[in-house]
């Protein structure tokens, strides 16, 4: 998974970006308009839906159904059906147009049937319960035999699946599109929005044509906003924050070399995971926006005005500077050179693990420097508190330890600290020995009962309720209003 959001512009009132809050405001209005009402609506039927007969006599033919076609998804209907998860496989079967159709003609429960007068009064009742459909007759339709629709094309670029799935689209709408919209102005800009929402809609047509289910959400047009604006700003070198899997950080980099990376994640996107999203309209989409914004810069007769980049990013601070320079002097043998480059990198970004970490490394090679024990202490004030991050620490707090020289220098902050730290990731040894440490240098520590308390409850949640009593008395005097007494039964 790989993303990337510009940080250098910003909105001016100057001259407001409306066409892109009004596509914003219509695409909210429909799904919280007449998406919402259908939503609503089809909850009551389901609800009648689950309280009938009709799961008992409906569900068992769909599972049996879905196992005649060799569906790669029968053990999960089979474990739904076992949890009794009704609603799951109604929403599961009404998107299969084959299965409904069979239904409907009576080919699943036949008139022979003894419960067949059952069904059809069931049936005939839950369907006059459902509303006249909205999403599904303006979304795009994959289905084998599905009707020709291109105005779908555009009208599903309107609508989403989830509150979750609008709002995401919505942020990458207004982060890309006011820079666009002050390019081109705000007819252009739009007829280039909606176009590329088509580009992205073909594609996706081609693409999953056959594979039923059905399309829509704003990201392929969203994409093709990110398309202009990688074409827009070409060599222009833009600071985006991205992430990359798990891994995150700030780049300043031409904002022309992001298509390609774009690009690439859709179609890596599209090859590797399941079927949940559309890659291939965002990839339309991207293509799309691309080459409109090529054609507008080629075919105007002035330069388009392109939003000026802030101080910030026009200004480069030097820090990919600094981190080429130390690798440069590294690859050279050149360590003690390289570390200053890693220490004035680490200057710029005191949140970069990799940085920290590369210039940790080099500082160990002189444990009695001053370099190792800041570095070091840079590293255990990392804010982020993901598995990789605790385990960074860790491995960096034992490395200090048994390096440096006269002896490691840690402040009552960085102990009490790194004692929770290790703490959340069960290094129970570690974390209790910078307790005791914290303890007994610095025995008024505001943090000393927070600490302590957080070790205790991790214990207990670790089965490990003999060490953590050892404790009690402790934490009774320190933090007498702790969670964690509670957990020791009041010790």
């Amino acid at each position: 998974m790989f993303y990337a959001i510009p940080l250098e512009n910003r909105p001016t009132w100057r001259n407001p970006p409306w066409m892109t809050v009004l596509l914003i405001l219509i695409n909210m209005a429909v799904f919280w308009g007449p998406q919402r009402t259908e939503e609503k609506a089809r909850d009551v039927a389901a609800t009648y839906y689950v309280a009938s007969v009709l799961p008992s006599l409906e569900v068992p033919r769909f599972v049996a159904w879905l196992e005649s076609t060799g569906d790669k998804q029968l053990r999960q209907a089979l474990r739904l059906q076992k949890a009794g998860s009704y609603r799951t496989l109604l929403r599961w079967m009404e998107q299969e147009d084959t299965f409904q159709q069979r239904l409907r003609s009576g080919l699943e429960v036949r008139e022979s049937d003894p419960q067949y007068a059952a069904w059809k009064s069931a049936r005939t009742e839950y369907e006059a319960k459902l509303p006249a459909p909205f999403t599904r007759h303006w979304a795009m339709d994959y289905g084998k035999e599905a009707e020709f629709r291109p105005i779908t094309w555009l009208t599903a670029t309107f609508l989403h699946g989830s509150t979750g799935h609008l709002l995401g689209n919505m942020l990458f709408l207004f982060l890309f599109g006011f820079s666009v919209e002050l390019a081109l102005g705000r007819t252009t800009y739009l007829a280039f929005y909606l176009l590329g929402g088509l580009g992205g809609s073909a594609l996706s047509a081609w693409a999953y044509a056959g594979m039923g289910s059905y399309g829509l959400g704003a990201s392929g047009a969203v994409s093709a906003l990110m398309g202009m604006y990688a074409v827009m700003y070409r060599l222009r070198r833009v600071r985006f924050f991205y992430q990359l899997f798990f891994y995150f950080n700030y780049v300043t980099a031409p904002a022309l070399l992001l298509l390609p990376a774009w690009i690439a994640n859709e179609l890596l996107q599209h090859w590797f995971s399941g079927r949940g999203v559309a890659y291939m309209a965002h990839l339309g989409g991207l293509l799309t926006g691309a080459a409109l914004m090529a054609l507008a810069m080629a075919v105007r007769s002035k330069p388009l005005e392109v939003p000026a980049a802030s101080d910030a990013a026009e200004e480069d601070d030097g820090f990919d500077t600094h981190v080429a320079n130390a690798q440069r002097l590294a690859q050279a043998m050149k360590f003690e050179q390289a570390l200053g480059q890693w220490r004035a990198a680490a200057q710029l970004r005191p949140q970069d693990a990799q940085v920290l970490s590369a210039w940790f490394k080099t500082a160990s090679l002189w444990p009695e420097g001053e370099d190792f024990h800041r570095a070091a202490r840079r590293i255990f004030r990392l804010k982020a508190h993901d598995p990789a991050t605790l385990d960074f620490q860790h491995t960096s707090y034992r490395t200090y330890f048994e390096k440096a020289k006269p002896g490691a220098r840690l402040q009552p902050d960085d102990m009490a600290r790194l004692s929770r730290r290790f703490a959340r990731a069960q290094q129970w040894g570690d974390a209790e020995k910078l307790f005791l440490a914290l303890h007994k240098t610095a025995p008024t520590h505001p943090e000393l009962g927070e600490t302590l308390g957080m070790l205790v409850a991790g214990l207990c949640q670790a089965g490990r309720r003999e060490q953590a009593a050892a404790f009690g008395v402790q934490l009774q005097q320190l933090a007498p209003a702790s969670p964690a007494l509670r957990m020791l039964g009041g010790v």
